[in-house]
């Protein structure tokens, strides 16, 4: 992965970053790029900051009242303080920590926001959507025969992919993922792992994850928070073998945290 990292120009860019909840600040100046078409991983303790930033990204905080958010974020430079919301959500697909199936059959969930969006003129093209989506997302050949049955059924890793292929059929250009593994088993944690390895060929990506073990194996870039700041940010295999501040080091080999 280290190659390609080099490489990458900036998807996402940050600065000077300030989030308040009320009178409570909850992140501080915070500044760093996300490459195009790569994994960044965000870690840290508890409550450092990792998943507010995330929520900056696509303007989630907009909806918590009370919820303050200074600096500039942009995206292919456009400042997303000034893109329309709904827009800007489109082209940011959201996976989170629990899946969160609509109650409705598997095709219904991928097609969703297809129909939302218009984003097919017939059913033959919202077909087509679905089955690529399901397809990238490693869940086709399991569902193949039963897309009418509820989502609901499913499994949790199986789940979890399906709101994966419901971000994809937005065609995003990019996808945030807040702690997407916390709620699976090994096995289903795996696959959507390498499923998160396979995207990042298409997608720039973004992981909020509480495992640092995760972070080494999934990601190009890590950014490590604490106490709301960016402490320090790069190579991933940089930041696990050779860190350049002595708080990442004591944070990765487990003395703080």
């Amino acid at each position: 992965m280290s190659s390609r990292a080099k490489a990458a120009s900036a998807k996402i860019r940050a600065r000077a970053v300030n989030v308040y909840y009320g009178d409570k600040q909850a992140l501080f100046q915070v500044a760093l790029e996300v490459p195009h078409r790569q994994v960044t991983a965000l870690i840290g303790p508890s409550g450092c900051g990792k998943s507010t930033f995330l929520r900056c990204i696509n303007r989630m905080n907009d909806v918590i009242e009370g919820c303050r958010v200074e600096g500039q974020i942009a995206i292919d430079g456009d400042d997303v303080a000034t893109l329309d919301p709904v827009a800007l959500r489109a082209r940011i697909g959201m996976v989170f920590q629990k899946p969160n199936p609509f109650p409705k059959s598997i095709y219904d969930n991928v097609a969703y926001g297809v129909r939302i969006h218009a984003l097919a003129r017939n059913k033959k093209e919202t077909d087509e959507i679905v089955r690529e989506s399901l397809v990238r997302a490693g869940l086709e050949r399991e569902v193949a025969d039963r897309l009418d049955d509820s989502a609901i059924a499913l499994s949790g890793g199986q789940q979890q992919r399906l709101c994966i292929a419901r971000a994809i059929a937005l065609q995003p250009d990019i996808i945030l993922m807040d702690e997407p593994c916390s709620a699976l088993d090994p096995i289903a944690t795996a696959r959507i792992e390498n499923l998160i390895a396979e995207l990042s060929q298409n997608y720039t990506i973004v992981i909020v994850t509480h495992s640092m073990q995760q972070a080494a194996r999934v990601s190009h870039r890590t950014v490590f928070f604490h106490l709301g700041r960016v402490v320090e940010s790069g190579l991933t295999t940089q930041i696990f073998t050779k860190p350049r501040r002595k708080q990442t080091e004591r944070y990765i080999t487990g003395r703080i945290g």
